[in-house]
């Protein structure tokens, strides 16, 4: 008795390893690495974030040292209740606002408050590792379901079962980069409401959309809020992803239950990201337009990179359209697992990007998947990175792993 040690929870097996993580430590033995790998973006937050952070503490504002609100601080709630009706259309009757820390959080939220153990979670394919990993830390059972690229809403139905709590979205994708279309989101929130579900809409990449589908959230529709969550970050298009913001718009009903995972986790939103938070969305979404718009740039070398190591023989193609946020998933062929796929592209190949295992793509018939980010990238780093990563490819296709 004495010689055993404490151990994790057997449930804890379940959840997948991070995977940001493990790039991040072979990352730590290749510093010349370039990384195409987390999803960030490279600018940094409008200035007015810093100015009011600096005003705060100047006039030693003692509510940043002080608890607050568990649900944030009425001017920032009010802030994000005009973005979300007059910015994005959505019907919030029937939803309460929540400011967490990060939209991960809110979704690690809405996964406790739902799921008994048992209980299943719909995500199609491919998915987000975390929400893989929150239903499980919830003691659910993530169900992935292969609807399609533009997920078949008929597909979804079918995956449905008396164990099933919600169905989650994510438009513009992640790891795809693409934007669902307005009708099939509508169609997949109907689909919801007939059998009693939430339709979890993670919009964390509203704003980054550069083709000709526009996003349009299902919470805009109309009586849609009763049953619907709809998450959002401050993280991608305002650049602060280190001052951990995100907000949602939530079923009424469920408020009293997330509250009690609110207070265990975080008590209330930091007081002095939220003043960060309020500035930013002071900013609104002119300061972020050309810091988007320029992303496009860096989409289309993307494309072009692609095409021309296609002309070149290389067995690659994106799956897409990648239209949204700031990613490519890349077809290419291997056999090998993430971990080893990792460890060929960093440590022979000095560049980082994520194994299609992670998102619930694991090689099949030796063709596997890359999701490329260039959110974090210059041009010129960029298109070295892109050069090593296709070399990469190339070795693994001479070798036939």
């Amino acid at each position: 008795m004495g010689d055993a040690y404490p151990r994790a929870a057997e449930r804890m097996a379940a959840v997948a390893d991070p995977v940001i993580a493990q790039v991040g430590a072979l990352l730590h033995q290749c510093p010349q690495a370039l990384s195409l790998a987390q999803g960030m973006v490279a600018w940094a937050p409008p200035p007015g974030v810093g100015q009011a952070v600096a005003v705060a503490l100047a006039q030693t504002d003692r509510r940043l040292d002080r608890y607050g609100p568990v649900w944030g601080e009425e001017p920032l709630l009010e802030a994000v209740r005009r973005e979300l009706i007059e910015g994005r259309g959505l019907d919030l009757e029937g939803s309460d606002l929540l400011v967490t820390a990060g939209s991960n959080m809110a979704f690690n939220a809405i996964a406790q408050v739902l799921c008994d153990p048992g209980d299943e979670v719909l995500l199609p394919l491919p998915f987000y590792f975390n929400h893989a990993m929150a239903i499980r830390l919830a003691g659910g059972v993530p169900v992935p379901v292969e609807a399609g690229l533009v997920a078949d809403p008929d597909r979804l139905a079918a995956a449905i079962t008396p164990r099933s709590r919600a169905i989650v979205t994510i438009s513009p994708n992640n790891p795809s980069g693409l934007v669902t279309p307005p009708q099939v989101l509508a169609a997949i929130n109907g689909l919801c409401h007939r059998h009693g579900l939430v339709h979890v809409s993670d919009e964390a990449y509203a704003d980054f959309v550069h083709g000709s589908v526009p996003h349009a959230s299902p919470g805009r529709l109309p009586g849609s809020g009763g049953h619907t969550v709809s998450l959002y970050s401050l993280s991608k298009a305002y650049g602060m992803a280190g001052w951990r913001v995100g907000y949602a718009a939530v079923p009424r009903q469920l408020m009293g239950a997330l509250a009690k995972v609110q207070d265990t986790v975080l008590i209330c939103p930091p007081q002095v990201s939220q003043r960060a938070a309020l500035a930013a969305l002071e900013a609104g979404p002119a300061w972020c337009r050309p810091h988007v718009e320029a992303l496009g740039q860096r989409r289309r070398q993307l494309l072009d990179a692609v095409a021309a190591a296609r002309s070149g023989g290389l067995a690659v193609e994106l799956l897409g359209p990648p239209d949204g946020a700031f990613y490519g998933l890349l077809r290419f062929p291997c056999s090998l697992d993430g971990a080893a796929l990792l460890r060929h592209l960093v440590l022979g190949h000095g560049v980082a990007a994520l194994p299609g295992d992670s998102f619930g793509l694991p090689p099949v018939g030796g063709r596997g998947l890359l999701r490329l980010s260039y959110g974090m990238l210059g041009a010129p780093d960029l298109e070295e990175a892109l050069g090593r990563l296709f070399q990469a490819v190339a070795a693994l296709e001479a070798s036939g792993r």
